[in-house]
C-alpha cells in the first residue's frame, strides 16, 4: 500500500514565538552520534530507533536509557512535530538488561541500586514529560519495560506477528514504567493482573483489543502502513498536535510521576535485598533465549 504524497505545511510563521529556544536541523541523519540508538531527523518529525550494540535484543541498560532520554530532550525543543519510536531488527525491546544489572549490583549494591533505579525513573519521566506526540512502531516482541512504556506514548502501531509480555514475578521483579496505574486503566484490573502478576503473553490482536495497541498491520506491509500514517500526522499543524496532546493528558502527569516514584522505590528495596539479588542471579543463570 502506498500513501498519497502530501505537502508538508510549515505553520511556524503563523504561530506565536515559543518561549523555548527552537532550532531547526534539516538533516536526514542526526547531528548527534549515539552508541546504542539511531536518531534520524526527518522533515517534520524525529525518528528514534533502538539499535543496541552493547546489549542483546534491544534490552535497556543505563547507557541506552540515557541516550533515549537525551534524544527526547533534543526533540522537545527542535522543530519536530512528533517523535517516532521504533527499533532495528526483529525485536522491539526486551526490557531491562538483567545481565548488566547483576554485574553492577555485585559491587557496592546500595550505591549501584540507587544509580540504576534513578536512571529508570528519569527514563520513564522523560516519556511522561514529553509534550509532543510520541508514535511507536512495534516491529517485534515488547517485554517488561519495553511493553510498560507503551501507554505513556500516544499512538502505538504493531506488527501482527509481535507479542507483549511483562513477566516481572518470574524473574523476581516488581512492575515498572507506570504500568501499575496505566495497565488497569486501559485494559481492566483483571487483565492488568494477568499481565503484571501472571505474566500473560499477549499477541498483537489481543493487545489491540485490550487497548495497549492502537492498530495492528500485516507484517508484509507493516513499514508501508506506518509511513502512510506518519505522512498524515506530519501534515498536521504542530501547535494543534501539541495542544491536543496536552488536553488528553491534562492532570495525568502528576499521577504518572507518583506511580513511577512508587514503583522505583519498590525496585530499590528488591535490588538492595539478598533475596532480590538471589532471584535475579537465578533468572540470569537459567534464562533461555527464545528468539
Amino acid at each position: 500500500m502506498r500513501g498519497k504524497e502530501r505537502k508538508v505545511i510549515d505553520d511556524a510563521r503563523d504561530q506565536p514565538l515559543d518561549k523555548r529556544v527552537r532550532f531547526s536541523v534539516r538533516l536526514l541523519e542526526s547531528a548527534s552520534t549515539y552508541k546504542d540508538i539511531v536518531v534520524r531527523k526527518k522533515d517534520g518529525f524525529t525518528q528514534i530507533l533502538l539499535s543496541t550494540r552493547s546489549t542483546y535484543n534491544n534490552t535497556l541498560n543505563r547507557e541506552v536509557m540515557n541516550e533515549v532520554k537525551s534524544a527526547l530532550e533534543k526533540a522537545a525543543v527542535d522543530d519536530s512535530k512528533f517523535v517516532l519510536l521504533s527499533a532495528v531488527g526483529s525485536v522491539f525491546c526486551c526490557g531491562l538488561d538483567f545481565d548488566n544489572i547483576v554485574k553492577h549490583l555485585k559491587y557496592n549494591r546500595k550505591r549501584a541500586t540507587v544509580k540504576l533505579v534513578d536512571t529508570i525513573k528519569n527514563f520513564v519521566n522523560s516519556f511522561i514529560e514529553f509534550k509532543k506526540p510520541i508514535v511507536v512502531s512495534v516491529n517485534g516482541p515488547a517485554i517488561g519495560l519495553g511493553a510498560s512504556i507503551l501507554p505513556l506514548c500516544d499512538v502505538v502501531w504493531a506488527n501482527e506477528k509481535t507479542w507483549f509480555q511483562t513477566p516481572y514475578t518470574r524473574f523476581g521483579q516488581s512492575p515498572d514504567g507506570c504500568s501499575t496505574i496505566t495497565f488497569p486503566k486501559i485494559m481492566s484490573r483483571a487483565a492488568a493482573n494477568e499481565m503484571l502478576i501472571n505474566g500473560w503473553k499477549m499477541n498483537a490482536q489481543e493487545a489491540c483489543d485490550k487497548g495497549l495497541v492502537s492498530q495492528v498491520f500485516w507484517s508484509e506491509t507493516f513499514t508501508q502502513e506506518v509511513m502512510v500514517r506518519i505522512q498524515e500526522i506530519t501534515s498536521c499543524n504542530s501547535f494543534v498536535l501539541e495542544n491536543s496532546k496536552a488536553l488528553v493528558h491534562y492532570n495525568m502527569n502528576v499521577e504518572l510521576k507518583q506511580a513511577n516514584g512508587r514503583e522505583c522505590e519498590v525496585l530499590k528495596k528488591i535490588w538492595a535485598s539478598a533475596q532480590g539479588m538471589e532471584y535475579m542471579l537465578k533468572y540470569v543463570q537459567n534464562k533461555i533465549d527464545s528468539f
